[in-house]
């Protein structure tokens, strides 16, 4: 059975500034333009304060030169979620031991039982 998973990203483009005494987001606009990068004040303060969905490869490499530093410092993947592809649970309620009049979900409590060991009741 293969596994599906959601990926995830950080983008970290305001550390790496901060790690280059870089504090606001119009110093940035500058140095975007010496590298042919024309972004407006808004483009820069989404580009630096959001997580961009898409961003064009030659900002992507332009923000590498700036702030001297690989794509994988400013754009770090992660497993959101990871999950089987399908389920093996039976397709039919009658699999499951149940009568035609008998629901299958049903709502449950769990409760802690007194002892150390961790059981429920």
């Amino acid at each position: 059975m293969s596994e599906q998973r959601r990926i995830g990203y950080h983008w970290n483009l305001r550390q790496r500034m901060a790690d280059h005494n870089l504090w606001k987001t119009t110093e940035l606009i500058p140095l975007l333009k010496s590298r042919g990068i024309n972004l407006s004040n808004a483009q820069v303060h989404r580009l630096v304060t959001g997580t961009p969905e898409r961003i064009p490869a030659r900002t992507f490499a332009a923000l590498c030169d700036i702030l001297d530093c690989t794509p994988n410092d400013l754009f770090e993947p992660y497993v959101e979620i990871r999950a089987a592809a399908t389920a093996d649970a039976p397709a039919n309620p009658a699999d499951l031991g149940l009568g035609e009049k008998r629901t299958v979900a049903r709502r449950i409590r769990v409760v802690r039982s007194d002892g150390d060991d961790g059981t429920t009741t």
